[in-house]
């Protein structure tokens, strides 16, 4: 961030341009002495930070961009308040991490602790998703969809309806911080607290029901944490989307970095497109276009960016591919009646293949996206399986270790189990207990009288029914060698017609104290 220019505008038309403009004689083309605030040619190691102001832009990617900004807010804001049926004793949100009842909730998916590993797999296939898009496309996460650009957007729209377009926003960041400006300032400062305040009460819903923390929230009810990250989220949000802006897309995200070894030759990125636009120049009606290029340097491109770079310098690791100098380019070109394209998605290797004076071509299928888009498949395969055929049954058996076993007056062996049965259905079911690898044993159930060889219990939707049983041998059936015998503890539901649904299975020992 190198240069301290001052910007000037003026729009071109029929009388004699002013001081410092370029002279257009296509007439309406707006030229803007904008320089690229982080310039490839003239950047040093140490500067200070140049505020950019960005010029609002028209065409289809900024349309793109608008309903991409609109669709994520609203999915941000609104998804915390739909509700959905999980059954009886389950929170009705559709999204929510209910740490408290140690679930995770997504419209009909419903994820236990010892489940996470699903979550591990999501993370995965997004990452992998984003590798595959990176190779296609460069950096379009960080164009249309990055948080960070999303609500760096927003506030940029607070921005230029409090203070003005480009031109009125430099022009009031030049007066004196008092009367006018200063009344905007505060208004737009005011404006962005209030939606990083939204942003950050927002993110705290999907930790708790929705309905009932917000009001809980303002009444000084909901607990210490709300409040504690409810805070940190204003706080970024202030910080990174109003203040930094740019700066943490260039300093402080990885991805540029990460992206060099994700993109190759054929990647899609935003490209100046040189051999058409060279040499570059101011361009009166009347002249020919013969020996000179399309580009009429009028900078529009560098006065919409909102990195601040001109992309005319070459591929940048500050660009995000957001493509609003496209559009800024393909009005001018229409207004001087050339073809559009001058700045456009394109390729390396077709940038090549145009001085080879050979045919222009998108290669899709390759190495990279090949490799990419097979491990998404197998991934996203694995997790559809596995979620699809999981069991609403599981099974976890603890044995006493203190004392590993009890000796009986008669000479029988008894060992304790805590056997957890996680019925993680929608609905109260019957499961019966029994043990394998045993014979002539007998369970004894704490709290129960009945003793046998199986227990039965039932457990409510969404419940760890906990049994704690003692199980005893005879001394007839311990054999003189081996101090332990291989058993397994069996949980078999019990359905209404006398039939057998959902089976889980713990394997465990008995301790016989023999050597």
């Amino acid at each position: 961030m190198t240069q301290k220019k001052t910007n000037k505008t003026t729009i071109i038309g029929g009388t004699k341009p002013g001081k410092g403009a370029k002279a257009h004689a296509s007439h309406g083309i707006e030229a803007v002495d904008a320089q690229a605030v982080n310039s490839t040619e003239s950047r040093e190691l140490y500067a200070s930070r140049v505020q950019i102001h960005p010029k609002l832009a028209h065409g289809l990617y900024r349309k793109i961009k608008w309903l991409l900004l609109f669709a994520t807010l609203a999915v941000y804001y609104v998804l915390p308040w739909i509700r959905w049926d999980h059954g009886a004793n389950a929170p009705d949100q559709a999204v929510l991490a209910d740490f408290a009842g140690r679930r995770f909730y997504f419209f009909w998916i419903e994820l236990w602790p010892q489940e996470v590993y699903y979550i591990t797999g999501l993370l995965i296939l997004g990452a992998f998703s984003l590798f595959l898009a990176t190779a296609l496309f460069g950096r379009v996460w960080c164009g249309y969809t990055c948080p960070q650009t999303i609500w760096t957007d927003l506030f940029i729209v607070v921005e230029r309806w409090v203070e003005g377009d480009r031109n009125a926003r430099i022009k009031l960041a030049k007066q004196p911080m008092r009367g006018q400006r200063l009344v905007k300032t505060v208004i737009k400062h005011v404006i962005w607290l209030l939606i990083s305040f939204v942003t950050g009460a927002a993110f705290i819903l999907y930790f708790h029901d929705a309905p009932t923390i917000t009001p809980a929230f303002f009444l000084g009810k909901a607990p210490g944490s709300a409040y504690l990250f409810a805070g940190i989220l204003t706080f970024t949000t202030y910080s990174l989307a109003g203040l930094m802006r740019e700066q943490v897309c260039t300093y402080l995200c990885p991805w540029p970095r990460i992206q060099a070894a994700l993109t190759d030759e054929d990647t899609l990125e935003v490209t100046y497109r040189g051999y058409r636009g060279e040499p570059r120049g101011p361009h009166k009606k009347k002249d020919s276009w013969e020996g000179r290029g399309d580009c009429i340097d009028c900078n529009l491109c560098v006065a919409v960016c909102p990195m601040g770079i001109d992309i005319r310098d070459g591929d940048q690791l500050e660009c995000i591919n957001c493509a609003l100098c496209i559009d800024a380019c393909d009005g001018v070109m229409k207004k001087i009646g050339r073809p559009v394209g001058l700045i456009a998605y394109d390729t390396e290797k077709n940038r090549q293949r145009h001085e080879c004076g050979e045919k222009p071509k998108l290669n899709i299928i390759r190495a990279r996206t090949i490799a990419y888009g097979s491990l998404i498949t197998l991934i996203g395969a694995l997790m559809v399986v596995g979620l699809s055929t999981r069991s609403m049954l599981d099974l976890n058996v603890l044995r006493d270790r203190s004392p590993t076993y009890v000796r009986l007056s008669d000479g029988a062996i008894r060992n304790g189990y805590l056997v957890k049965v996680i019925n993680k259905g929608t609905k109260t079911r019957q499961f019966e207990i029994s043990f394998s690898g045993l014979s002539d044993y007998s369970i004894k159930v704490i709290g129960q009288k009945i003793t046998g060889k199986t227990v039965l219990i039932s457990a409510r939707a969404d419940e760890v029914r906990n049994v704690k049983m003692y199980v005893t041998l005879p001394k007839s059936q311990i054999s003189v060698s081996g101090s332990s015998i291989p058993i397994s503890i069996d949980v078999s539901e019990q359905l209404a017609d006398g039939k057998i649904g959902e089976t889980q299975s713990n394997k465990s020992v008995f301790m016989t104290g023999m050597k």
